[in-house]
């Protein structure tokens, strides 16, 4: 698909797009969609499910000593400097509202670090990608982050947590910190890798969430890195991947937006 990229990157690439058009079978038919509850406003549907199986199949054929972590099956016993992380349908509840923003999302980490990342957008037939030194592309066209500056003109993406209540409280004290300090906007999209993949191509000026998986940021943040942006957890430490508190935007918003919530915050 991509001449420049690795072998490795073609086939998630490859994989991920033949997984959304799985998703898209089902999302033509929603009325008839089985969805089971995980928890507390926690869904996993088949179309999930059927991803999942697609894509892990596909990669143990090419890569059958990598580890595998995916989101609905947990991980492989495979012990492997390599590991695949793989959200089968992020943004499950807009997908079984019929909510047209939702993505396949592959990563690779080798040794725990992004190295290559796949996010697609079935519905709007939009492939993001990167791969560690070889630059973004949107589909076929290289994509950078947006060059916004200044807090006051930024929209922001964010997530609102509502399962896990001990992020709330800090959570709430984060927004009303960046509305105080009158950032442009703030939108809630509900799908963790597009919202990584939308500040990569310059949609959104930054994004923020608490509490992420490995799977909803391990193809995100090498995308969003390979755009020219920076990415971190919420107190400036490369700690995100553990933590799962995410903050990504270019350098200078990134540090803007630090320094707001280290001021008043942190």
């Amino acid at each position: 698909m991509y001449n420049s990229y690795s072998p490795q990157l073609n086939i998630a690439a490859n994989t991920a797009v033949l997984a959304g058009k799985s998703i898209m079978r089902f999302y033509s038919r929603l009325e008839n969609l089985k969805v089971m509850s995980k928890g507390f406003n926690d869904y996993v549907s088949e179309a999930d499910q059927e991803s999942e199986k697609i894509i892990t199949e596909s990669l143990i054929k090419s890569y059958p000593k990598y580890k595998i972590t995916a989101e609905e099956s947990g991980s492989n016993d495979i012990v492997s400097e390599y590991e695949w992380y793989i959200d089968p349908l992020d943004g499950t509840t807009n997908f079984i509202h019929g909510i047209p923003q939702f993505a396949v999302s592959i990563g690779l980490c080798k040794n725990k670090v992004p190295i290559l990342g796949v996010v697609y957008d079935p519905f709007k037939n939009e492939l993001f990608c990167a791969e560690k030194g070889k630059g973004a592309l949107m589909n076929d066209k290289k994509i950078r982050v947006a060059n916004c500056s200044s807090l006051k003109s930024a929209v922001l993406g964010t997530g609102i947590p509502y399962r896990k209540k001990d992020h709330s409280g800090v959570y709430i004290e984060t927004l009303r910190t960046l509305m105080d300090a009158r950032c442009g906007s703030i939108r809630r999209l509900g799908a963790a890798a597009l919202d990584l993949a939308y500040v990569a191509s310059g949609r959104l000026d930054g994004f923020w969430e608490f509490n992420l998986k490995p799977w909803d940021i391990a193809a995100g943040s090498i995308i969003v890195s390979e755009a020219g942006g920076h990415i971190s957890d919420i107190k400036n430490t490369d700690g995100y991947f553990d933590s799962g508190n995410v903050l990504a935007a270019n350098l200078s918003l990134h540090q803007s937006i630090i320094n707001e919530l280290q001021e008043n915050l942190l």
